[in-house]
């Protein structure tokens, strides 16, 4: 019975543990196209009650362009219903880091884009796959998506709608 009883209190305690560093937000310097540095814990701090979103994706990745080419396209209409931050993470690794950049620019789109080169956010978030949608508000993850197909960013703005 002793034993039963530690080893429930131990799982317990490795559990408790394990949700509350799932909660907490990952201390990662991302940089951004405009040259500025930035902790991703303080991006997401900041935003407080208003909806965050980041999209991480790359240059490569032709689903990813898509979707923030649509979401550039609505950028303004939809901020004019419901104000939310919205930002880009390129996970371009050291080869094509350098292609993000001149990208960004001849794209116009109107959100910074960060550049996760090390896969550091990419990691600690634990994300596998591009495009990849989180949306965090007062500090936690509250939706994520994976892929994309055309049309889907209306979902994605009307869950920021109802948040």
């Amino acid at each position: 019975m002793k034993k039963t009883c530690i080893l429930t209190f131990t799982f317990l305690v490795f559990i408790s543990l394990s949700l509350s560093a799932q909660e907490s937000l990952p201390s990662v310097k991302l940089k951004a196209v405009s040259g500025r540095q930035i902790d991703f814990k303080d991006l997401v701090n900041e935003s407080k009650d208003t909806v965050m979103v980041i999209s991480f994706w790359a240059t490569w990745c032709i689903p990813c362009i898509s979707e923030l080419d649509n979401i550039n396209d609505a950028f303004e209409e939809k901020q004019a219903i419901k104000p939310f931050k919205f930002y880009g993470v390129a996970i371009d690794d050291s080869r094509t880091a350098q292609r993000v950049k001149p990208f960004v620019r001849g794209k116009g789109w109107k959100f910074d884009v960060f550049t996760d080169v090390n896969s550091e956010l990419k990691r600690a978030l634990n994300i596998t796959d591009v495009p990849h949608v989180i949306l965090f508000k007062n500090g936690k993850i509250v939706y994520r998506h994976t892929g994309y197909i055309a049309g889907e960013e209306e979902n994605l703005f009307e869950t920021i709608k109802n948040l």
